[in-house]
């Protein structure tokens, strides 16, 4: 339920209360009040989240009505007392206007929006550099991208072209400041090579689209949930986006300070895919919600200009997944490792001169050119009989064969054998 209270000239509040009661709205009363020029009408009432916009969209017949709504639910008790706890049981959604009001809200000043996106960088580029991985939640915590993000969507699901373009404009205006304070950092501090923790960070899955669209899907559902039906946090979710954007924007301001184009690329390509998924989930689900382009208290949408940043956001979103796929394995490290790793045990397994005991593969950020260098590290054993350099090449011709076949890399096998 949402309590409002409604300011209309005198003898108007009946108007009023016949509307609240078609929109099954409850525990009204109407006060005469005034404000030193005029004779006024406050009517104080009780509305379910649902009717909210509907009643709005009706008190336009009114003129000169004043509304103040709460933008936090109540538990509105009515007789029979032993209905109390199905009452209170039934938490509805926020209704659109609410949703849209409260993405705009989200929008704070340029000096507190930039002074935290440039603490991000500060914090997201001491974890990359000391290899502290909760640093990396803590910038997650005070990146302020989610807003920017959650607000484009919710311009797609209303057709709100000035909102999407100062939504997308803020949003890369973060980036940029994260970018510029990790990439000035790494300068003053004489950087050289990359941390261990950015090259593991900077290895993308194929799989990496799903995490942009949840995130998207996530932060819309926490504004579009009431206050008391929502399980999770909003920090919860705006951590959930910002896990996707702070340390890829870190890793691109570090590594351009280092030469380390290969991680740039792939820091940008995260950011680009990041927005796109979180623009086509977010507008999926505000839209489930009711949110459209033509609402109470709501002209400026345009039907063609919410479906135009849905199509384009969808087709920016094939074109980055269809550039992920053709640069095997540049931006599909992470997977490729994994599966490389376990056929290399299957590999060793079917060799029949020894018995795997611990088998790796992984991506390396050598600077040699026009090679996709693998290290394949393995540990067998093999009996004390065995010839250690026979089952060393036997090994390694047949995984690097394997390798060569199914992955575009250059491998570099390395081979421990054990013995009892």
């Amino acid at each position: 339920m949402r309590q409002l209270t409604i300011r209309v000239p005198r003898g108007r509040g009946h108007e009023v209360a016949k509307m609240v009661h078609n929109h099954q709205g409850g525990s009204l009363s109407i006060q005469e009040a005034t404000d030193g020029e005029h004779a006024l009408q406050l009517v104080h009432l009780h509305v379910p989240n649902s009717e909210v916009e509907g009643l709005l969209d009706d008190l336009e017949a009114i003129p000169d009505a004043h509304i103040a709504l709460q933008p936090r639910g109540v538990i509105a008790l009515r007789p029979p007392v032993a209905q109390a706890p199905e009452q209170v049981l039934d938490v509805q959604a926020r209704s659109p206007i609410e949703i849209f009001l409260g993405g705009l809200q989200s929008i704070g000043s340029w000096t507190g929006f930039l002074g935290y996106a440039a603490a991000a960088g500060v914090v997201v580029w001491i974890g990359l550099f000391t290899e502290v991985v909760f640093l990396l939640t803590a910038a997650m915590l005070i990146a302020p991208f989610a807003g920017p993000a959650m607000n484009a969507a919710l311009a797609t699901a209303r057709g709100d072209g000035y909102l999407f373009r100062q939504s997308i404009f803020r949003y890369f205006a973060a980036l940029a400041v994260t970018i510029i304070v990790a990439f000035l950092l790494s300068i003053l501090l004489q950087q050289q090579i990359a941390t261990g923790l950015m090259v593991q960070m900077s290895l993308l899955p194929s799989v990496a689209v799903l995490l942009p669209l949840v995130a998207g899907a996530a932060g819309a559902l926490n504004l579009c949930q009431s206050d008391r039906s929502s399980l999770v946090s909003g920090a919860a979710t705006g951590m959930l986006v910002a896990a996707s954007l702070a340390p890829p924007a870190g890793i691109v301001g570090m590594g351009l300070a280092i030469g380390e184009m290969g991680m740039v690329v792939s820091g940008v390509y995260v950011l680009l895919l990041q927005v796109v998924g979180i623009n086509v989930s977010g507008a999926i689900v505000f839209r489930l919600y009711g949110v459209s382009p033509r609402g109470a208290r709501y002209k400026r949408g345009r039907k063609w200009i919410s479906y135009a940043s849905w199509l384009g956001a969808m087709g920016a979103g094939v074109a980055l997944l269809t550039w992920q796929f053709s640069s095997e394995p540049d931006l599909v490290r992470s997977t490729q490792a994994q599966r490389a790793t376990a056929d290399v045990r299957s590999v060793v397994e079917d060799s029949g001169v020894a018995q795997l005991v611990q088998a790796n593969a992984q991506f390396t950020r050598s600077n040699v050119a026009n090679q996709n260098t693998m290290l394949v590290t393995i540990y067998v054993q093999s009996s004390a009989e065995a010839d250690e350099a026979a089952t060393r090449a036997v090994l390694a011709s047949a995984i690097k064969q394997k390798l060569r076949q199914d992955y575009n890399v250059t491998p570099l096998v390395d081979i421990t054998v054990l013995t009892e």
